[in-house]
């Protein structure tokens, strides 16, 4: 039995806990100031796009620019991967002061200079760790298929030259001891070399012309990455893979000897070179640098002028992996410039709208809104700001590395953490350049704010 005045339905129902009724009411009010930070963002959409516009630049520079960064570095580390990390390359170079003669002069002369076959002699001899020596002697000259022509590096070496440089034969083969033992005529060309001679047919088995000699081809290399020619590798990947005719050494020597002569107005140059190149694989990667400084003390002892480079493609790899970060850190700063001008500009236009609506924030404090509901307002907006900006300058930003690839032709790489280190900053700068305009919003006197004109 109940007692009067107490319904059923009353002892039925359980009480709604306090704390329950507080958490609702708090969100409920979040939702609406979120609401009426949105309503005034839309009630001034020029602006507020103009506003977003210089987050969009900032982080669209931030990301298009450590692309670009990424994609140049990449071209270069595998332009020097390509030599091997565990290769020393040796080249014979026309030292400066006979090239100056050789300008100068108008007589017939021979020039002597560059490696020789008793410096690759001494270096397998005296110095440990050496693996694999592989000689290249190199002739400049046109290579024909009946009327189609074209300005090539002719590549006397030795079979196992694609195993030790990196490279690979896409279709056919390379040549074999026994083909340069008989010194046969036999070539395999560079992917540009096969491409632009046998546009049109498979070049296997078909014939080519250095001169008065004809070389059958046996193979195609591989095309190699294409990339600027740097001055750390001094090498163009369109020269060094792509336009190259490899042949048997022996062939070489053979075909064009050592000796090579040159015409010029009133003269005639001749040079002779035994070796214009040396790669050399070392056994263990962590002696490569030693073995080469006992190389260079080799031949620094036999050549009494610098007729010679030697290129460690591992200590260029080292230091173009510390360029790559100095290169990443100076573009991300100036880029950053950029965040940092739109978090300014968010902030002079939050700092005038909070003057605009002084009277809209006494009305406000008079209903009942606290400190941090005017505080959130105002955060919700610039965050909204930023946010929206941050999202465009994402898109756009990975769309314009793109382009540039297909456009220009450069390589371009996206990480994936650039796009999230971008829009995690622009969200950052509109929580830090919105959190004083917000203060100076909340910190109004009410009554002030209701007399302001």
């Amino acid at each position: 039995m109940t007692s009067p005045g107490i319904s059923l339905s009353t002892l039925r129902r359980p009480p709604r806990p306090v704390v329950r009724a507080g958490l609702d009411l708090s969100a409920e009010r979040l939702r609406r100031t979120i609401r009426l930070g949105l309503r005034s963002l839309w009630l001034h959409r020029l602006r507020s796009f103009l506003t977003v516009l210089g987050i969009v630049f900032g982080v669209c520079s931030v990301i298009a620019m450590l692309a670009i960064g990424e994609g140049v570095s990449f071209e270069v580390q595998e332009q020097i991967k390509s030599l091997g990390s565990q290769n020393i390359i040796i080249r014979s170079v026309k030292p400066p002061e006979e090239q100056k003669i050789s300008e100068r002069s108008n007589q017939s002369f021979m020039l002597v200079y560059g490696l020789t076959y008793n410096d690759l002699k001494r270096i397998k001899s005296t110095i440990p760790g050496v693996d694999v020596v592989v000689p290249g002697r190199i002739k400049r000259d046109d290579v024909w298929n009946i009327s189609r022509r074209l300005g090539c590096e002719i590549l006397g070496t030795v079979p196992w030259y694609p195993q030790t440089r990196n490279q690979r034969v896409a279709r056919g083969r390379f040549f074999t001891d026994n083909e340069m033992e008989e010194k046969a005529a036999v070539c395999v060309l560079g992917a540009e070399v096969a491409e632009t001679l046998f546009p049109l047919t498979s070049p296997l088995g078909g014939d080519v012309r250095v001169g008065p000699d004809y070389y059958r081809v046996i193979g195609v290399m591989e095309a190699a990455s294409k990339g600027p020619k740097t001055s750390e590798t001094g090498e163009n990947t369109k020269d060094s893979g792509g336009r190259r005719v490899f042949i048997p050494l022996e062939t070489a020597k053979t075909h064009y000897g050592e000796t090579s002569f040159r015409a010029r107005s009133g003269s005639q140059e001749a040079e002779r070179v035994e070796l214009h190149e040396l790669t050399i694989k070392i056994a263990d990667r962590e002696q490569v640098v030693n073995v080469a400084q006992a190389i260079k003390d080799v031949l620094e002892k036999n050549h009494k002028k610098k007729d010679y480079e030697i290129v460690v493609p591992l200590e260029l790899l080292k230091r173009a992996e510390r360029t790559k970060q100095i290169f990443n850190i100076v573009l991300g700063s100036i880029a950053a410039i950029s965040l940092l001008v739109g978090g300014i500009g968010i902030m002079n236009i939050m700092l005038a709208s909070v003057t605009e609506r002084t009277r809209e924030i006494g009305i406000r404090r008079a209903l009942g809104a606290k400190r941090r509901d005017i505080i959130v307002q105002f955060l919700v907006e610039t965050v909204m700001l930023a946010g929206a900006g941050g999202v465009l300058g994402v898109a756009l930003g990975v769309s314009i590395p793109q382009a540039v690839s297909r456009f220009a032709g450069m390589m371009t790489i996206v990480t994936f953490w650039s796009p999230v280190v971008a829009f995690s900053i622009s969200g950052l700068v509109g929580v830090v350049f919105g959190i004083y305009p917000a203060l100076r919003a909340a910190n109004m006197d009410p009554v002030e704010a209701l007399r302001h004109e």
